[in-house]
Formats: structure tokens, sequence, C-alpha cells
């Protein structure tokens, strides 16, 4: 059985990691969502914020927890 855990990350979650604010958030969602070739409904998963920012998959996974 999978463990109930999320793939895709939210303008709050961004908020929490980053320490800016939830409108930073979406801007910083939009750009990787531009950076990814992705429509504008389409979620951006963890992994793909990790690689973008930079910031490891498991440090990110301990914030949305």
């Amino acid at each position: 059985m999978v463990p109930n855990r999320r793939v895709c990350i939210y303008p709050k979650d961004v908020q929490l990691i980053t320490g800016r604010s939830e409108r930073y958030g979406r801007k910083l969602l939009q750009d990787i969502r531009n950076y990814f070739d992705k429509e504008p409904h389409q979620f951006v998963t963890i992994k793909e914020f990790s690689e973008y920012s930079g910031i490891e998959m498991d440090e990110v996974i301990q914030y949305i927890k």
C-alpha cells in the first residue's frame, strides 16, 4: 500500500519552504510550468520543484508533511 503522500506542490508549500509570500509561490510555480513547458492547468510535482529550485527532494517532503 502506498503511503498517503502528495505528489504536487502548492503555493502555500512554496511559502513554507522559502519563507516568502504566497503570491511569490504562485509566481514561482508559474515559472516552473513555463520551464517544463506545461499547460496552465497542469500541476507542478515535488520532483519538478526540487529540480528547478535546487532543493533536495527529501527536504521538500519534510516541509509538506
